[in-house]
């Protein structure tokens, strides 16, 4: 169980910096089908696991002068708004609704990046 959750971490993470994303599109399927944890603690839990990543992939990226200031910080900035929202809206909605919601988010965002439009 312990070498799972670690090799959870190690894709997500891997993932995450060589792609810039894939933190909770690798986190949370993992820990719902994987571990068997409950939807919302998967994604609460996956905002979390997100972090030391983050910071990781963000000094490398630093070092490489790779971040274009401007941009991230007013992204940040709605960041965090949209971040309050959606933690709040995560307690209201069923189980179904995110799972639904968070497969067509993959669907789109796969079918955009397969495309190029």
């Amino acid at each position: 169980n312990m070498i799972i959750k670690i090799l959870i971490g190690l894709l997500s993470g891997f993932v995450s910096g060589l792609f810039a994303a894939g933190g909770g599109m690798i986190v949370v399927p993992a820990l719902i089908h994987l571990l068997k944890i409950e939807d919302a603690k998967a994604r609460a839990t996956s905002v979390f696991v997100i972090l030391p990543m983050v910071v990781a992939s963000g000094i490398f990226y630093y070092n490489s002068n790779y971040i274009d200031w401007g941009i991230a910080i007013k992204c940040a900035i709605g960041g965090i708004f949209g971040g309050y929202l959606g933690s709040k809206l995560l307690k209201k909605l069923p189980t179904k609704v995110l799972q639904i919601a968070f497969t067509c988010f993959l669907i789109y965002v796969s079918t955009k990046m397969i495309f190029n439009c």
